[in-house]
């Protein structure tokens, strides 16, 4: 969250390499407690690079499956050790792969993510 200068009343907000880091050490957290979790990235104006004091990071996760419905299950996700709020977006991989490819919010997504995190399989042969 924003810090205030000792010397000052002015917040200074978080920049995108605070925010980046943050982001990777919380996905690499949250993918050891959870091994549904196959990636996470970000989008947004963090990605773009055109966040402003205020903003937040847009994430995204892919899981293997969730008995949750979509819009329930970002409240079971604590994403309070990140420097900013969080809007959290998680897909099952069949939703993430059923995804209108042409929609333009897919587009944005497959322009704008930053993947910061995906799980290796172990390869079967």
């Amino acid at each position: 969250m924003p810090v205030k200068s000792l010397r000052s009343s002015v917040l200074k907000w978080p920049d995108r390499a605070a925010v980046d880091q943050a982001v990777r050490m919380w996905a690499e957290q949250v993918a050891r407690e959870r091994l549904e979790v196959l990636r996470i990235g970000y989008f947004g104006s963090y990605a773009r690079g055109d966040w402003g004091v205020g903003g937040d990071v847009d994430l995204i996760v892919i899981v293997r499956h969730s008995a949750a419905p979509f819009e329930r299950r970002a409240v079971e996700w604590d994403t309070s050790p990140l420097p900013v709020p969080a809007d959290l977006l998680i897909y099952t991989q069949e939703e993430w792969e059923a995804l209108d490819r042409g929609s333009r919010f897919y587009q944005t997504l497959a322009r704008e993510t930053i993947w910061v995190y995906e799980r290796m399989e172990p390869s079967s042969g």
